[in-house]
């Protein structure tokens, strides 16, 4: 795969070259040596508006970069996540006792090495959004990174896969419209295409 473009959101290109050049030119290589002809044709659309035609699988593809993050000792992070249930005390229909008090989760990472973070998405625009303003901030609150890398494909490629995948074009346009916040931490996004 070929790296097309990148946006530096909250200084991420900056802060991996100062902090963590090492990391990123990892990250660099991965993208490089997944070959994402051996994930296209795996899927057959059986969506309405492209029925039997060949896609890229995603399952296919987040294989081939987890084999090569994995080869460069990156691994997944997985987080617990507690909450407690404060009940609405006014509302007499509800029956408490319908309801866990408290709830137990996981976050997970993708990758993780030297509290870089990556994450792969080439699923539905919701969790593309979602990696950046909460996912990353959760992991970096937790002590577990530092700084973010977002790998998404460009609307070309998003064009091969099913309906409603992200794209990088969409993602950069939003996280510009939205400005930085601050809880954010640095991230870098990049859109990827076949080579």
């Amino acid at each position: 795969m070929i790296i097309v473009a990148y946006y530096s959101h909250k200084g991420g290109l900056e802060f991996l070259q100062r902090q963590h050049p090492y990391e990123l030119l990892e990250i660099i290589e991965v993208i490089k040596a997944v070959d994402a002809s051996k994930a296209f044709g795996a899927k057959v659309s059986r969506e309405r508006t492209m029925p039997g035609r060949k896609l890229y699988s995603p399952k296919e593809l987040n294989r081939l970069f987890a084999k090569e993050f994995q080869k460069r000792g990156w691994r997944k992070e997985r987080l617990k996540v507690r909450t407690e249930i404060t009940f609405w005390q006014d509302l007499p229909s509800v029956k408490h006792s319908q309801y866990r008090q408290r709830h137990e989760g996981y976050r997970e990472m993708d990758f993780v090495k030297n509290k870089v973070g990556v994450e792969v998405q080439l699923g539905k625009y919701a969790f593309m959004v979602y990696n950046v303003a909460a996912k990353m901030t959760i992991f970096a609150r937790q002590g577990v990174i530092e700084v973010g890398v977002e790998i998404v494909p460009m609307k070309r490629m998003a064009t091969q896969m099913s309906t409603g995948v992200s794209y990088f074009e969409q993602m950069k346009s939003d996280l510009e419209m939205r400005g930085v916040a601050d809880i954010d931490i640095p991230v870098l996004i990049l859109g990827v295409d076949d080579a």
